[in-house]
């Protein structure tokens, strides 16, 4: 009897591995279904991606950026032309129109 009591282990022993390894794939394929139905719905709503918006967002600082150092030139401009007198426009161009 020993030799049956030890086949009978070995028996069981390799169904819970194969049962094991079997749930382990289910597992896997049901990661796998899941993921791609997350990706669908987020390409079917149109979410921008991680990439997208570090681009946009550096474009935004260097706009700001701008923006400040144009702002700076103005109050620059500006007071220097404060210091003189602007002759008047004769009203042809509103582009000059200050």
């Amino acid at each position: 009897m020993p030799e049956t009591r030890g086949s009978m282990f070995d028996d069981f022993s390799r169904l819970m591995t194969d049962a094991a390894e079997m749930a382990h794939g289910v597992r896997r394929e049901a990661e796998s279904v899941f993921k791609a139905q997350i990706e669908r719905l987020l390409a079917s709503m149109d979410i921008i991606t991680r990439e997208e918006f570090e681009a946009v967002r550096d474009m935004a600082l260097a706009a700001r950026d701008e923006n400040d150092r144009l702002a700076k030139r103005i109050a620059s401009l500006e007071a220097r032309l404060a210091g003189q007198e602007i002759p008047p426009s004769t009203g042809d161009d509103p582009a000059l129109n200050l």
